[in-house]
């Protein structure tokens, strides 16, 4: 039985971006490591050297020293979707899992992400990972009324669950920020900035020698072969007893679930860094925003004095990048209009996998064969925690119970009805959180 390519032949098994990696384009130049070649034996085959992929890699080898983990990376460690986010790691739940009404369950997502940021940042410390990670809290800010809402309700979260936040109302937020684009906002303490590109680089060179990562070695097609998998890339194979599809919107291909998981671009530009003077006043301690409605924009400054934008969004296909330059130079203009002049120096698009109730598609779906997709932009802790848990399912040990914590993607119609649906849904949504753009 072969799950890919033939039986979707309209799905790509990786991305292919049409822009260069924004955070990779800082950092110094380096030798990609070596593409799989030939027919090899492992007992693990992770399809994906993101932040799942590794947590998934180290926690399995930790538990099981004996046996052979490889991880297939599409792109070179640093182009791909790991490299592209924004950098934030918090160390709460996630605004789209929060609920003031489910405190138990709310404890439990907050204590697995202090856990996974702590053994993140234990490993930047052990390995002197250069990666300039910060604990500089996040703040949430809106403009409008859906937006205000929103962050009404977040609050309401961190209230019910005794988290540290502060309420911030225009100059205070000005004051912050450099921008008085925003009405009110709010700061918690339990976020850390980091150059994401650095930090999967490092993560991945950091990990043990029983785990070899290869580069540039897409995973084309897999085959059911005996009582375990086949994996072929484009210039070898190698036979698994178990796999993990880590590799997000993009595990469709190789046998996860379609109905409940698609590709959604996003875009984000960096300017170049900005003169002293100007610096003062928007980019002197490191700090970051997270937008209270989901079609806002991110904001985020840089060691080096950069700022940097995220927003805009597309359905399984990249935008023109000429065009996303645009769209999020007006919406930093906005914000900044003292800085139109300033430019960017890198925009970039990336992929995340969505699902329609942002549960994630996880857990074991044939035999030896296992999935941890549709994040939903939970990023680098999330994916951590997900990794984690489904590393000890595959060996039989003891996991948190993922979908009781976090929900079941849940079904999607197929195509056309569900580009039509996203784009209705798209409009109704940028309506109503027009001021946050």
């Amino acid at each position: 039985m072969t799950l890919a390519p033939h039986l979707a032949p309209h799905l790509a098994t990786h991305p292919s971006h049409r822009s260069p990696c924004g955070w990779q384009a800082l950092l110094p130049a380096r030798t990609p490591g070596p593409s799989q070649r030939g027919d090899e034996r492992a007992e693990l085959v992770i399809v994906g050297a993101g932040y799942t992929g590794v947590a998934a890699a180290r926690t399995y080898q930790a538990l099981a020293p004996d046996r052979r983990v490889v991880m297939l990376e599409a792109e070179t460690l640093g182009d791909g979707s790991p490299g592209r986010n924004s950098g934030f790691m918090l160390e709460i739940a996630l605004a789209n899992d929060a609920s003031s009404g489910a405190l138990s369950r709310m404890a439990t997502l907050n204590r697995l992400s202090r856990e996974a940021m702590a053994s993140l940042k234990a490993q930047v410390d052990t390995h002197a990972i250069d990666c300039q990670l910060t604990r500089s809290g996040t703040f949430r800010a809106a403009r409008g009324a859906a937006g205000r809402v929103a962050l009404a309700s977040y609050a309401e979260f961190l209230h019910a669950a005794g988290l540290d936040y502060r309420r911030l109302d225009r100059a205070a937020l000005a004051e912050r920020l450099g921008t008085d684009y925003y009405a009110e906002g709010l700061y918690s303490p339990d976020c850390y900035l980091v150059q994401p590109a650095a930090l999967i680089r490092g993560l991945v060179a950091a990990l043990p020698p029983a785990v070899t990562c290869y580069e540039q070695s897409p995973a084309l097609s897999l085959t059911r072969d005996g009582d375990g998998w086949r994996v072929t890339t484009p210039e070898g194979e190698i036979r698994t007893r178990q796999v993990m599809l880590a590799n997000n919107a993009f595990a469709r291909a190789l046998g996860a679930d379609r109905s409940r998981l698609t590709a959604i671009y996003t875009y984000a530009a960096l300017t170049a860094p900005l003169a002293p003077e100007r610096a003062a006043a928007v980019a002197g301690a490191p700090w970051g925003l997270l937008p209270a409605h989901r079609l806002g924009c991110t904001l985020r400054t840089t060691a080096d004095r950069r700022l940097m934008i995220r927003a805009q969004y597309d359905y399984e296909r990249e935008r023109d990048p000429a065009k996303v330059a645009a769209g999020l130079a007006a919406s930093l203009a906005a914000r900044y209009p003292e800085l139109v002049d300033v430019g960017f120096e890198q925009v970039w698009g990336g992929t995340t996998g969505l699902t329609h109730n942002g549960a994630p598609l996880w857990g074991e779906i044939g035999p030896g064969l296992y999935v941890s997709a549709g994040c939903n932009g939970g990023g680098i802790v999330k994916g951590s925690v997900l990794g984690e848990a489904l590393a000890r399912l595959a060996l039989g040990r003891s996991a948190e119970d993922i979908p009781a914590l976090f929900g079941r993607a849940s079904w999607m119609p197929p195509a056309p009805i569900r580009r039509l649906a996203f784009e209705a849904i798209r409009r109704v949504e940028q309506h109503r959180g027009r001021d946050e753009a």
